[in-house]
């Protein structure tokens, strides 16, 4: 099979934000400092970063979470970024060429790349429209430099945008374009107060669809934890890796992607921009059945509201199918969700080389176990390799 990874992730070197960064936010964005007791942290304003420990030096192995967490569990180990579970970073996490030698490896033929810090850190900068746009344009520009967007037509990165301010969002997005883009990274969650779908943000989505971009939500810190949790009497501000069992139910992950497809449907995004399609990536399956299953009741429940975005014609449900790729967590059900979605909309993807992810990632296949070889080729490759439009 020719296999096409939807999830694929680099580290980022530490003038990731601040190479081609506009000297007024130099000292504002994300960026690496040393504090009075010697230690290197991520600095974003006057506050560390504190999402996760990002060692330029040390990554935990990749694939090996459960056997980072019994060491855990056997006090070999103090935590999960305890640098005696981690080792040297290798080449192939920060550079392309050396990655496409893995991949050449791995049987991978093309990636979706994402970011490792770069999902995350909007969430801290505070709604502040200056310093997100100054990051996101320095970030984008380093990721030309130091992995493309579509380089050698296998790794394709994708740029980070934002729509809190729809403007600046189309003036980069017209850049990106220009320099060939073929993949966007949107944060799930509201933007800017407003639903993604909102027809304010028209002008953006017009271009997304005429240059046939593939948009995906890959998990990312989407603020729901500062939003809400707070409320609950839970820090605003925890790592993803000491937030309460409570805050991973309700505030990471589900939530945030589940809210923001449903605005995609229901405030009819897609039946203004028929041609759009997006990814759900790293955010896991669970949620799918029901999520499909509540739009379908509450379009009845809700016929004699408001309808942002004009109302929406046929089931919420069949346009999910339509429109919207799944990659699912390998652990899961991934039968299942083939028979629910359908073969077409289900997407392979490894989480290669996080230490939650796989090791080898060809081994999501084994999840597919007992299903026809055409689906098992679709999702391992057929589905990504077409939303890429790769002959």
């Amino acid at each position: 099979m020719r296999l096409f990874d939807s999830d694929n992730h680099y580290y980022e070197t530490r003038d990731a934000f601040t190479r081609y960064i506009e000297p007024a936010f130099r000292e504002r964005t994300v960026r690496p400092s040393v504090g009075a007791d010697g230690v290197e942290r991520i600095m974003i304003e006057d506050r560390e970063f504190n999402y996760h420990p990002i060692h330029w030096e040390l990554a935990p192995p990749a694939g090996e979470l459960r056997d980072v967490m019994r060491k855990v569990s056997k006090g070999e180990v103090e935590g999960f970024y305890d640098e005696r579970a981690m080792v040297p970073i290798k080449p192939e996490y920060v550079d392309r060429d050396a990655r496409l030698a893995v991949m050449d490896g791995q049987g991978i033929e093309a990636c979706l790349m994402f970011g490792s810090t770069q999902p995350c850190v909007e969430a801290w900068m505070g709604g502040d429209v200056d310093l997100v746009y100054a990051s996101i344009r320095a970030f984008n520009r380093w990721l030309i430099d130091d992995w493309g967007f579509a380089h050698h037509n296998r790794i394709f990165s994708g740029a980070m945008m934002s729509l809190i301010d729809r403007d600046r969002a189309v003036a980069e997005l017209d850049w990106l374009l220009d320099r060939g883009v073929r993949v966007l990274y949107l944060r799930p969650g509201p933007q800017g107060r407003r639903s993604p779908a909102d027809p304010h943000f028209d002008p953006f989505w017009a271009r997304v669809q005429e240059a046939g971009l593939l948009v995906g939500f890959h998990s990312s810190e989407s603020s729901y934890n500062e939003l809400f949790s707070v409320y609950w009497g839970e820090d605003p501000h925890p790592s993803s890796h000491t937030q309460s069992a409570f805050q991973w139910v309700n505030f990471f992950g589900d939530r945030p992607i589940m809210d923001t497809l449903s605005a995609l449907v229901l405030h009819n995004l897609f039946g203004r921009f028929p041609g759009i399609r997006v990814a759900t990536v790293e955010n896991g399956s669970l949620w799918v059945p029901y999520l499909l299953k509540l739009m379908d009741k509450m379009k009845g429940m809700g016929r004699g509201g408001p309808w942002l975005g004009g109302k929406v014609t046929g089931r919420p449900s069949d346009i999910f199918k339509e429109h919207v790729y799944v990659s699912p967590f390998h652990e899961e059900d991934v039968k299942s969700l083939v028979g629910l979605l359908g073969a077409e909309r289900v997407l392979f993807g490894s989480d290669f080389p996080h230490a939650e992810g796989l090791g080898e990632p060809a081994e999501f296949a084994r999840s597919l176990d007992g299903l026809p070889a055409d689906q098992i080729e679709a999702v391992m490759g057929g589905n990504l390799r077409s939303l890429l439009q790769v002959s």
